[in-house]
């Protein structure tokens, strides 16, 4: 199959999925562009402060983005082109993107808060904490995982202590990107720079960076760079968003999107034929695996992810100028994640020939890929060049990801301890300390730097069923409460019990894989029972949650018969 007709047919369908059905929900939910929002209402400056559309874009979709829509498609592949890239479409279109938006929509109707408070207002306080629990369990690993994936990419040295320059240079641009965030930011906000202006300064300023960080690398030792990683994720999720979470993301956007042109621009020109398999059949190519639920678990962030109503109704709803802004940026940028992982399904396809896709992690299957076709038209001396630019923007977004998952800890523990109306203004005692926003984020960052160090592998596997339910539970959420204020939630039904169908499947799965290991001795109680104990929590939890939720939806058209 050609791939630039895969690419075109995916592009057309996800343009009218945000023109139409976005455009419909937003009608549907009554988006009001005059309503003033939290950014407005609540400002404080150091959360709550109104961003710019294109800036808060920036922000929203270097979050959300990471490895995630580049790994998941590209690991599902084995299932063949076919059925990953529908899922992509159609998940996208019909539950990602809805699951964004709303989650987003709902937060600045409910103060900036996170999901957890639009279920304390619209399912009850025991299904909050529960929730908020577990959402803050789910970021622990990730800012483990990431904080390890991003010392990996920094680290200055291989296992037999020669130098890595890649990794060098990727610590250096990353040190850079940091600064000139610092200082966008102040001219932007402080000095009120035009936008435009600094958008070009920073992009030059950015390819200034990369011949430095090529010319001039750091090499340090990964523990030296956990321990700076650690206190950079702290400073960052404690100061006011505009000095460096703003601004940031947004610069660190132009890397995401210039990634995609290229690999964009490769696709016309070189147009290759994917050798992957059109279907590769319910078990997979290898014959491990099970279509359904796996197959909608894996793809993740390409489709659907919990993670993604985590930013929305975190960072990103405390930022939202205009409610008109709500669609772009909530539906539109899952959509432009849908882009991005068809993308790297084309890139697999490419490199399916030659093995790679099997041998290769899915960050380097994408590099390759993409590198390969550029260099089918730009010369062999390019593939070097795009190769580093692709694993150079993964490790940014990952970055990326960390200290917003970081400052999400710190909200989702504050507000497991207030209820109803209180805020750190209006309580006192152990709560008002408790919540003190450098204690939270202290013990976010020590936690997630003890699990990075040693202790997040063991289970991570859970993370992608972890994941999902999420974003079951966020739609679940979202559905209350707009049946309870009269609005048309009948959109959420399907992608609601469908996902929390392949989560509770799914980890049904691995829970009688991991109990026939423990109970034959191949298994060990440190990795299979500590997944095994952490199984059954989740479908605990998820069952606990689907029941007040479903009760909460049909006492409210009880009511509404009567």
């Amino acid at each position: 199959m050609n791939a630039l007709v895969i690419l075109l047919i995916s592009l057309v369908c996800l343009v009218l999925g945000y023109v139409f059905y976005g455009s419909w929900l937003a009608k549907q939910w009554g988006v009001d562009p005059n309503r003033p929002t939290p950014a407005h209402t609540q400002t404080d400056g150091l959360d709550y402060v109104p961003a710019k559309s294109a800036v808060l874009m920036g922000h929203h979709f270097s979050s959300i983005a990471g490895a995630g829509p580049i790994n998941g498609p590209i690991l599902a592949a084995i299932f063949g082109w076919v059925p990953v890239l529908l899922w992509i479409i159609i998940g996208g279109i019909f539950f990602g993107a809805v699951q964004d938006f709303s989650s987003l929509f709902a937060s600045i109707r409910h103060k900036g808060q996170s999901i957890g408070y639009v279920i304390e207002k619209n399912i009850g306080v025991r299904a909050k904490r529960l929730f908020l629990l577990f959402a803050y369990l789910t970021l622990l690993l990730v800012v483990a995982a990431f904080a390890s994936i991003v010392v990996s990419t920094f680290n200055g040295f291989a296992a037999d202590g020669t130098k890595v320059p890649a990794n060098g240079t990727t610590a250096m641009v990353s040190v850079l990107f940091i600064v000139m965030a610092v200082i966008f930011g102040f001219f932007v906000y402080r000095k009120k720079a035009p936008l435009g202006i600094m958008t070009i300064t920073g992009i030059i300023a950015i390819v200034i960076s990369l011949i430095i960080g090529i010319k001039f690398p750091i090499y340090m030792s990964g523990n030296i760079w956990l321990i700076i990683v650690l206190i950079y994720i702290y400073v960052a999720s404690v100061t006011p968003v505009w000095i460096l979470l703003q601004p940031r993301d947004y610069l660190s956007s132009f890397l995401l999107y210039g990634m995609m042109f290229a690999a964009i621009l490769g696709l016309v020109v070189a147009h290759p034929t994917i050798d992957l398999p059109a279907f590769g059949g319910f078990t997979g190519l290898t014959g491990k695996s099970q279509l359904f639920p796996m197959l909608f678990i894996t793809v993740a962030c390409g489709a659907i992810s919990g993670f993604h109503s985590l930013v929305a109704s975190g960072t990103t709803a405390k930022q939202l100028n205009t409610e008109k802004d709500a669609k772009v940026i909530g539906y539109g940028g899952m959509l432009i994640e849908c882009a991005l992982a068809t993308i790297a399904l084309i890139a697999a396809g490419v490199m399916f020939k030659n093995g790679a896709v099997s041998t290769l992690a899915p960050t380097a299957v994408m590099a390759s890929g993409v590198a390969t076709m550029i260099k089918s038209f730009a010369g062999e001396s390019s593939y070097a060049v795009a190769y580093a630019l692709i694993i150079l923007s993964v490790s940014v977004f990952c970055l990326t990801s960390l200290d917003t998952g970081t400052r999400l800890g710190r909200y989702m523990f504050t507000e497991f301890f207030l209820l109803g109306e209180e805020d750190r203004k209006n309580v006192a005692g152990w709560k008002k300390a408790i919540t003190n926003p450098y204690i939270t984020t202290f013990i976010t960052v020590a936690i997630g730097g003890l699990m990075a160090k040693g202790g997040y592998a063991k289970i991570w596997p859970l993370f992608g069923a972890a994941n999902q339910l999420l974003a079951g539970l966020a739609l679940l959420a979202v559905a209350a409460w707009l049946g309870n204020i009269g609005k048309n939630n009948k959109m959420f039904y399907f992608p609601m019990a469908f996902m929390l169908v392949a989560t509770i499947s799914a980890l049904i799965i691995t829970l009688i894989a991991k109990f026939k290991a423990l109970s034959a001795g191949t298994g060990t109680m440190g990795v299979d029972g500590l997944q095994a104990i952490f199984g059954v929590l989740l479908v605990i939890l998820a069952v606990i949650m689907a029941i007040e939720g479903i009760q909460t939806l049909f006492k409210k058209k009880a009511i509404e018969a009567k």
